[in-house]
């Protein structure tokens, strides 16, 4: 029994040590999944960010809950960005995030950690707090987009 339960956890941690790109049967899959992580990344942000910038009342629970969901989605796109996922699909991906890869991932780290702040920020039910953590936030999100996304 031991013996079987060893087995099972070395194939799950294997498993689960496989490349990323291996998760997806075509490049299309992948940019797609990219392209709906950072959707929906979007969609919570934008929400935040309406009542940061005072276009929508101040909710700290709707607040907290989107930003928990970015700090979520925040560590899902990366993965989706494999060698050949450059082509098979429309992309606004630029061809400098598979040529600077190091760089890129440095963005990809910096918006993950201000994710997270962002949604401690939103725990503390303070708007100026928020306010804070979205403008850092926004700004890593920009900073990306100048450098790896097309227009």
């Amino acid at each position: 029994m031991k013996a079987i339960a060893a087995f099972t956890l070395a194939a799950a941690a294997f498993t689960l040590s496989a490349p990323a790109s291996a998760q997806f049967a075509k490049p299309e899959d992948a940019i797609k999944y990219r392209q709906s992580a950072l959707f929906v990344m979007g969609q919570h942000f934008g929400r935040i960010g309406a009542m940061a910038n005072g276009r929508a009342p101040f909710d700290a629970k709707a607040a907290q809950d989107n930003a928990e969901v970015v700090a979520q989605m925040a560590k899902l796109p990366w993965a989706a960005f494999g060698a050949g996922t450059d082509k098979g699909a429309p992309t606004k991906a630029l061809p400098e995030i598979w040529t600077e890869q190091a760089k890129f991932k440095e963005h990809a780290d910096k918006l993950e950690a201000e994710a997270v702040k962002l949604a401690a920020a939103a725990k503390t039910g303070n708007l100026d707090n928020l306010k804070a953590a979205f403008g850092a936030t926004a700004g890593t999100c920009k900073a990306c987009h100048d450098n790896y996304r097309g227009k």
